[in-house]
């Protein structure tokens, strides 16, 4: 019944502690009537019990949930993974996030619920975040079942965590033909609604904001020069996202900090110098004296030097992927304010919703 997807939270150093919460319908046996499709996909592997709690079994080596098909988590209440599972109860499917028994991570879950129940109360629409239904504690494993004007910063903004509300697709002929009785097809989502998930690494405004944030491909140049970041982080990553969503790849595609700030320099030109005269003692050792980013001296190998150089600067890369177009003139326009050097600058949440780009007639 279930598909899996790896998640692991981060946050370090919280002074959280697990909380209980009121029983639920989650902590109840469930009723006895169900169809006879959902008794096949809930049927439990031979040994475990139909409504008893599975047999006692140990984490894998990484302190994940090691889950067998039909388990209900439930009964006994006991949390990493997520688990797409049948609610006996409300009849319809749910999403489980199975949270690594590890101190830090049961930790961060429990900030994750915080804010899931604080984004519920003002998202009444229940519009673009993933909402919380419940949560439960089962064999220490924290298990949540499924902003910035609430002065909440994501901070792991990326594609993996922007999910598609309907996985229905329609097949349409493509543009491409590998032989004379064979169709290419591509197939689009029947709708276009999202929501946004993952808020293990959620901070509010008034948090420090010293540590290293945001997974690499997405992470704004305060954070690698030790600048600080708020909100403006955010803003970052889903500029570089709509890039990616245009052409299919990553933007940044490095794991090293002078190579991710070379990258910038290439597509987006020279990091101002204020910024680079203010980067922390660890980022100090990209620059040369005047600030000027010690690029392609210090590159780790001629690859390196490669990968940058054949990367086009913003304007030709979105001429390249879209066209020259109203759009594609107003597309660009959107990503250099998103994707602005100095976060100051950069467009906040509300001033990017109202960009031309964004009431463009579809």
């Amino acid at each position: 019944m279930v598909s899996t997807v790896g998640v692991e939270t981060r946050m370090e150093n919280s002074q959280n502690r697990i909380r209980k919460r009121p029983r639920s319908a989650w902590d109840v046996g469930p009723s006895q009537s169900e169809p006879e499709a959902q008794r096949a996909v809930m049927a439990c592997n031979e040994g475990n019990g139909r409504r008893g709690s599975p047999p006692k079994r140990d984490d894998d080596r990484e302190g994940h949930y090691i889950y067998n098909l039909g388990e209900n988590l439930t009964s006994r209440c006991t949390f990493g993974r997520v688990l797409e599972c049948w609610d006996r109860q409300t009849r319809e499917y749910v999403a489980i996030k199975v949270v690594r028994s590890i101190r830090k991570y049961r930790e961060a879950a429990m900030i994750e619920v915080d804010v899931l129940e604080q984004l519920a109360k003002h998202d009444k629409g229940n519009s673009r975040c993933v909402q919380i239904r419940t949560w439960f504690d089962y064999r220490n494993h924290i298990c949540i079942v499924n902003m910035h004007d609430l002065r909440l910063i994501h901070t792991d903004l990326k594609p993996e965590n922007i999910l598609l509300v309907s996985s229905e697709y329609v097949k349409l002929p493509g543009s491409k033909r590998f032989s004379s009785d064979e169709t290419n097809y591509r197939c689009l989502p029947k709708s276009s609604a999202i929501k946004l998930i993952d808020f293990g690494s959620t901070v509010s405004d008034d948090q420090n904001h010293s540590s290293i944030v945001s997974t690499r491909h997405y992470r704004a140049p305060e954070i690698i020069l030790g600048l600080g970041w708020t909100y403006p982080c955010d803003l970052w990553s889903i500029g570089c996202i709509l890039i990616e969503l245009c052409s299919g790849e990553a933007l940044f595609q490095t794991h090293e900090n002078l190579e991710h700030l070379a990258m910038m320099e290439r597509i987006l030109g020279p990091l101002p110098q204020h910024m680079t005269q203010k980067a922390n003692h660890g980022a100090e050792k990209y620059f040369r004296r005047g600030a000027r980013l010690n690029w392609p001296l210090g590159a780790v190998s001629r690859e390196s030097i490669r990968a940058v150089k054949k990367l086009d600067c913003l304007k030709d890369l979105i001429l390249r992927l879209v066209g020259s177009s109203k759009a594609s003139s107003y597309l660009t326009d959107l990503l250099y304010g998103l994707l602005k050097y100095d976060p100051s600058e950069r467009l906040t949440a509300r001033q990017a919703l109202d960009h031309p780009f964004f009431k463009i007639p579809t």
